[in-house]
């Protein structure tokens, strides 16, 4: 036997792996996720999330420099309250954790990054939930709906260039927009996330937001067993204006991921999130992984399965070895 269709030709030294590489990641596709917490006077430590820290303004002003220096192109800034009620109200007032930390960011850094800000009422509520309850203790969709507009309005006038909607209400991408056009503020964008699944993967976020959540999301976000409906809420939220539309979490859904990525005509992103960062870091720490080629292979497969863009807590850590390497 003489095959004379050879592939491991491309395939026999690093420099020509390198040349004939399909998928390639620049640093400016990582945007790097931020908690940014009331109540600190030094970084706080996230246990389940090795390498992590709830910041104060300070140190977040540290860390977005180094991202900058590194060519992330940008950070999602989630905050952690001290102080929380049934309404979320720290998540539209002007002195909230999150909406000081996106003007005092963006302030600095508006003109060098793109300053996001996550909006949802989650990190603000003291059941944990991402909207309004009930008396019956049901998220009411359209209750919910007015206080993502006062959310967005305040948001966008603290200078966030980017609003990121994860709260999985229906309608909620129009009926933001709405509110931001109403207030003036036309040119901020929308990130939707789109197709946001009732995972498992979450865990280490709960701690990282000091989240006060009983019971599950699973009446809003997806359920893990539907692939089509992944793909209905991104066309729903295209439909209803979304700059960008996004998959979360990222590796366990790379088929919706593709889905989507092959419909959408925006940009298309996904979410490596808190329980996919720290399997891997604990993996490592057990040397039972080799740690640095799993993150390069992870976020490789999901921006071959058609994300633009994803958000991961190794943003700094990868630029800074994707510009080595350049």
């Amino acid at each position: 036997m003489n095959p004379t269709l050879r592939p491991r030709r491309l395939r026999q030294s690093a420099p020509m792996r390198r040349l004939v590489a399909e998928t390639r990641i620049h640093p400016a596709q990582l945007v790097l996720p931020m908690f940014v917490a009331e109540g600190i006077d030094e970084p706080k430590p996230i246990s389940s999330m090795p390498g992590q820290v709830q910041h104060t303004l300070d140190s977040a002003a540290r860390e977005v420099e180094r991202a900058i220096a590194a060519g992330v192109g940008g950070v999602m800034l989630f905050g952690v309250p001290e102080h929380k009620d049934a309404v979320g109200s720290g998540a539209d007032a002007p002195d909230g954790i999150l909406n000081r930390a996106a003007a005092f960011l963006a302030e600095r850094f508006g003109d060098q990054t793109v300053v996001q800000t996550d909006l949802c009422l989650d990190e603000f509520t003291d059941h944990g939930h991402c909207g309004v309850l009930t008396a019956a203790g049901e998220v009411d969709n359209d209750l919910t709906l007015e206080r993502y507009a006062a959310m967005a309005v305040a948001q966008a006038e603290a200078g966030s260039q980017l609003l990121g909607l994860s709260g999985m209400m229906d309608g909620q991408v129009a009926h933001v927009r709405a509110a931001l056009d109403a207030a003036g503020h036309e040119t901020t964008a929308i990130l939707a996330y789109s197709a946001k699944y009732a995972s498992a993967l979450y865990g280490p976020f709960r701690e990282a937001v000091d989240s006060s959540l009983t019971g599950d999301r699973k009446t809003y976000q997806q359920d893990p067993a539907n692939r089509r409906e992944g793909l209905r809420e991104a066309i729903l939220d295209l439909a209803e204006g979304a700059d960008i539309v996004m998959v979360k979490p990222a590796s366990l859904y790379l088929d919706v991921l593709a889905d989507v990525a092959a419909v959408a005509d925006v940009p298309v992103w996904a979410y490596q999130v808190s329980g996919e960062y720290a399997m891997v870091e604990a993996a490592a720490a057990n040397g039972w992984i080799d740690r640095d080629r799993l993150i390069a292979e992870s976020l490789t497969s999901i921006v071959r399965a058609g994300a633009d863009a994803v958000l991961t807590y190794w943003a700094i850590e990868q630029a800074e070895w994707i510009g080595a390497r350049a």
